[in-house]
């Protein structure tokens, strides 16, 4: 195994849709390698796309063999949630990390990581992001339960592009926000945010 001085930087980035972009995370990371003065060189990306909330992501699988060969001495992440917004996924993540000496960065939370304190302030923002995931999804559920009742939710049809912006201009008379809406039809966020732009256009 390497010293800590010759192992790489890996830098991990997840995005949980296809229409969430990975730029944002990659930005910031970047401006805070570069503030800290780290050799370029030494940094690794791993980045998963469409990740979802499972472990079982093909670059964080990845970065696990890198750390558990000895490749690699730092984990930089944008926020610690990126591991897993689970609470039991992501703590045993960063127990294991922390028990094999790595130094563990969370750039926006701008906290390092490690020993005993490092696992106990993981462990609550780890809970806060659990309980956030949980409330955006029971949020969900009450927006498509509200569709529903009024009649509105009929899922996506193919071919049913011009129905789906119907649709979605009537979810948003109902006070649907717009993830509640891309739910309720099967789409994208950025998708309902085309299709309420384009309905508020004057007719010409």
């Amino acid at each position: 195994m390497g010293t800590q001085k010759s192992r790489i930087i890996a830098c991990y980035v997840r995005v949980s849709t296809a229409s969430q972009n990975e730029q944002s995370q990659v930005r910031e990371i970047t401006h805070w390698l570069e503030g800290n003065g780290f050799d370029s060189q030494q940094v690794r990306w791993y980045i998963d796309k469409e990740s979802g909330d499972s472990l079982e992501r093909p670059q964080f699988e990845r970065l696990q063999k890198a750390i558990f060969s000895g490749h690699v001495g730092t984990v930089v992440v944008w926020k610690l949630d990126r591991l897993s917004r689970k609470l039991i996924d992501g703590l045993n993540v960063l127990c294991q990390w922390c028990d094999k000496g790595l130094r563990i960065v969370s750039v926006t939370q701008q906290i390092d990581f490690s020993g005993t304190v490092g696992k106990m302030i993981a462990a609550v923002l780890l809970g806060v992001a659990e309980m956030e995931q949980e409330t955006r999804r029971e949020r969900q559920r009450v927006g498509i339960d509200a569709a529903r009742s009024q009649g509105v939710y009929r899922g996506r049809a193919v071919g049913s592009t011009k129905a789906d912006a119907h649709r979605a201009v009537e979810l948003r008379a109902k006070g649907l926000k717009d993830h509640e809406i891309a739910s309720s039809l099967g789409v994208s966020r950025a998708t309902v945010q085309r299709y309420l732009k384009a309905a508020s256009r004057p007719v010409s």
